[in-house]
């Protein structure tokens, strides 16, 4: 009788946590663990358990529908650059305009934010990145950079790991230009590789202010590693598809 009583109450575990899921389409163990008041490792249990079943797609520290890409993979560089080039130009080219004489400005790596470096034209601020292709473009316009210390992570051609957080310790930025292969209104800024997220996750804590550039095709996508909340992030982007997502930040539209 008490095998029979379980599993049903575990059955009716599984629906409510669909029905969470179908309305938010992505959700975290700690959300699930409050809104249905269930130990977070029991939720994690559960996850797993419909992840196999197929009913779900489980990331780090969550979980996303199966209509809802989750953006685990990820490309190369060269394969990115020309994706979404008139909305990259156009968010860089506004990027640039925000960079002031005063600055102490970091730059992630990415293709939007190499993009940024195209039109700046501000040689009083000072610029550090992760980019191993970004410090060359820095260099080549002659302004006042830097480029941290660390491992290199050969997909992206970014500074990654222990030695690039720890390059970053003791800098405070005035504004950081952030990249992100997700955005989502629960998930927050999210990108697949953990050792990039904790290096993102630092330039944002020393950053005063922090720009997240990243054309429309980022929306409602959530990677396994969140490195920020929406809150901490203005949004720079060609086209925001929800009104949701201006209810938690501030985002700025730009014409192509």
């Amino acid at each position: 009788m008490m095998t029979e009583v379980r599993k049903v109450l575990t059955e009716e575990r599984y629906q409510l946590i669909l029905s969470i899921l179908e309305e938010r389409k992505a959700v975290t163990v700690a959300q699930l663990s409050e809104q249905l008041s269930i130990s977070e490792s029991t939720i994690r249990r559960d996850l797993n358990t419909l992840a196999e079943m197929g009913k779900l797609n489980k990331v780090f520290g969550g979980a996303t529908a199966l209509s809802h890409s989750s953006g685990v993979f990820e490309t190369g560089v060269a394969n990115r650059a020309s994706a979404m080039s008139a909305e990259k130009t156009a968010i860089g080219k506004y990027a640039a305009t925000l960079i002031h004489d005063d600055d102490f400005v970091y730059i992630d790596a990415g293709t939007t934010t190499l993009r940024l470096i195209d039109f700046i034209t501000n040689k009083k601020a000072t610029y550090v990145t992760n980019g191993i292709i970004h410090a060359q473009h820095l260099i080549q316009r002659n302004l006042n950079a830097y480029v941290i210390g660390g491992k290199i992570k050969p997909l992206t051609e970014a500074v990654v790991g222990a030695s690039g957080i720890k390059s970053l310790s003791g800098l405070n930025f005035t504004k950081a230009f952030m990249g992100t292969n997700g955005i989502d209104t629960t998930a927050g800024f999210s990108t697949p590789d953990i050792d990039e997220a904790r290096i993102k996750e630092t330039a944002v804590q020393n950053s005063y202010m922090t720009f997240v550039v990243a054309d429309h095709s980022k929306f409602s996508k959530v990677c396994a590693v969140t490195f920020a909340p929406l809150r901490v992030g203005c949004i720079i982007t060609d086209e925001c598809p929800d009104n949701r997502y201006s209810e938690r930040t501030i985002v700025k539209e730009v014409k192509l």
